[in-house]
């Protein structure tokens, strides 16, 4: 009889693409994964991978066994969960990818309650503007918004985020302010060049009704960090275009103010990614229904759409 430990070896690295990869996610060294697929390889009798200094890919009998085996373990494994989640207590070093605005912003307010209900867990954030592999680079989970969904990954949409258009008072100050999109054309822009592409994204804005127009506004500072978009509007420097939760609080204090209220870019929504197994660390999971009765119960999906309070 195979032992959990080889055939959860075996599906992780198939998974993963690599036993690094895998011995990360499964927390042991990649020297054990490969000892652990070579013996369930030796008890079967077959070759489930091909093996390269660069690459390791399955053998015709590895993706067969991979199909056949695939779901059963998870539901052995999330049987296992069950009954560990009754007794143990979450615990243990959580690792979570988030951009910076998002994570700082909006994420790190709910710190505080989320230690108090479970003080054995010890976040390790790390903010940045990319999509991470959750698997490869060990993350237990990942929150953002327009992200590829790898194989090995499911996501749970916690609210769906809305980019409007904002100037400050001092660079309206003497200007008429827009009411259609194409107006926008006529007003100095603070736009941002993604890194991962190198080009400068098209908006189209849309309306309650359905109509959508391009934002064509004239490239007058380009930037690389929706931070410095912000800054830019502040300073007076033109208009830009800002996700609603990092808007709002600069509209309701006055600094910023809205242009073209009715419409808005719907950016798609914002989720929080992790593992698809079934069996996922107890620290995972009370992390992951956190973050998704925060945003059911609090005012966040709301001002993720841009609706002021």
């Amino acid at each position: 009889m195979e032992t959990l430990t080889n055939l959860e070896s075996f599906v992780r690295s198939a998974e993963s693409g690599g036993f690094s990869a895998a011995a990360r996610g499964l927390k042991l060294t990649p020297a054990a994964v490969s000892r652990n697929v070579a013996m369930l390889e030796r008890n079967l009798g077959i070759r489930l991978f091909h093996r390269s200094t660069r690459n390791l890919t399955l053998t015709e009998e590895g993706e067969r066994f991979l199909q056949a085996i695939r779901t059963n373990l998870d539901n052995l494994q999330a049987a296992i969960a069950d009954i560990s989640a009754q007794r143990d207590e979450p615990s243990g070093v959580l690792k979570v990818s988030m951009s910076p605005t998002l994570g700082i912003g909006f994420v790190m307010p709910l710190l505080p309650d989320f230690l108090k209900r479970f003080p054995l867990i010890r976040p390790e954030w790390h903010f940045e503007n990319r999509q991470v592999d959750l698997i490869g680079e060990g993350f237990d989970a990942a929150i953002g918004g327009g992200f590829e969904l790898l194989p090995g990954m499911v996501s749970r949409s916690l609210a769906t985020l809305h980019l409007i258009a904002v100037a400050s008072p001092s660079y309206m100050e003497g200007r008429v302010s827009p009411t259609d999109p194409v107006e926008l054309a006529n007003m100095d822009g603070i736009v941002l060049r993604r890194d991962s592409t190198g080009r400068i994204p098209v908006r189209m804005l849309r309306n309650s009704a359905g109509e959508e127009k391009p934002a064509h506004i004239r490239e007058r500072i380009v930037v690389n960090d929706p931070a410095a978009m912000r800054q830019g509007a502040l300073l007076g420097l033109g208009v830009t275009i800002l996700s609603a939760p990092v808007a709002l609080p600069l509209l309701k204090s006055g600094k910023l103010v809205r242009l073209l209220p009715d419409w808005y870019v719907d950016a798609g929504p914002v989720s929080i990614y992790y593992a698809s197994r079934t069996l996922l660390p107890a620290k995972t999971r009370v992390f992951v229904d956190f973050i998704a009765e925060a945003f059911r119960q609090g005012r966040l999906t709301e001002s993720f759409a841009g609706v002021l309070g």
